[in-house]
C-alpha cells in the first residue's frame, strides 16, 4: 500500500509564497474602494429607473374638462384634468412644481364612497374640495402639505359618500372664497 506524501508544513507554504508588489497592494485597494462607492451609491440611488409601465404619463395626455363652481360671490370657473384610470389617479398632481389659479385635477369614482387621498411625490400645497354625487362641497381640505403620507379624508362627522376629490393650487378656495356647501358644475354629478 502507498502511502499519501504528507501535506507540507504550513509555515513552508507561507515561505514558499512570493510578497505582492506595491503595484499590486495598490490595485487591489483601489478596486476595493471602487466596489465601496458603487455599493454605497446605488444603496443612496434606489431601485433604479422606474420601470415603463410606472413611468409618469404626460399631463397633456389626461382628459381635459371646464369645471365652474358656484360660491356666494359668483362662478368660479376652471379648466381641470381628469383622472379617469387608476393610474391616473394614483399618479394625480406628483412632480407638479406649480399650478395655476385656473386649473385643478378632478378625481372621480364610479360608484360614490369613501375616498382617501394623500400627497407624496406632490411638490405643491393643494386645497382637497371633497364632492358629493349632485356636486355639492361636503369638506375641504385647505393647503395639504406637500409629500405627506398622511392619509386626507373626510372627517369622522361627515358620513355623505364622495363621488369626487377637486384639487385646485394651495389657498386657491380661500382666495376665491369656495366653501363647504358650494356647489361644482361638471358632467360627472347629477
Amino acid at each position: 500500500m502507498r502511502r499519501h506524501p504528507s501535506p507540507p508544513d504550513r509555515s513552508q507554504q507561507l515561505r514558499r509564497a512570493r510578497p505582492l508588489s506595491r503595484a499590486a497592494l495598490t490595485l487591489a485597494a483601489d478596486l476595493m474602494l471602487a466596489a465601496t462607492l458603487i455599493l454605497a451609491a446605488a444603496l443612496m440611488l434606489g431601485p433604479g429607473p422606474v420601470p415603463a409601465a410606472q413611468a409618469l404619463e404626460s399631463l397633456d395626455a389626461f382628459p381635459r374638462s371646464p369645471l365652474e363652481i358656484r360660491t356666494e360671490s359668483g362662478s368660479q370657473r376652471y379648466d381641470v384634468w381628469i383622472a379617469d384610470t387608476p393610474a391616473r389617479s394614483q399618479q394625480g398632481l406628483m412632480f407638479v412644481k406649480a399650478l395655476h389659479a385656473g386649473q385643478g385635477m378632478l378625481f372621480p369614482l364610479q360608484r360614490p364612497g369613501v375616498m382617501r387621498m394623500w400627497m407624496k411625490d406632490t411638490l405643491i400645497p393643494l386645497d382637497m374640495l371633497f364632492i358629493d354625487a349632485h356636486g355639492q362641497i361636503i369638506y375641504i381640505r385647505h393647503n395639504a402639505t406637500p409629500e405627506s403620507e398622511a392619509i386626507i379624508t373626510t372627517p369622522a362627522p361627515v358620513i355623505t359618500p364622495v363621488k369626487a376629490v377637486l384639487e385646485l393650487a394651495g389657498g386657491e378656495c380661500a382666495r376665491r372664497h369656495i366653501e363647504q356647501g358650494d356647489w361644482v358644475i361638471n358632467g360627472f354629478f347629477y
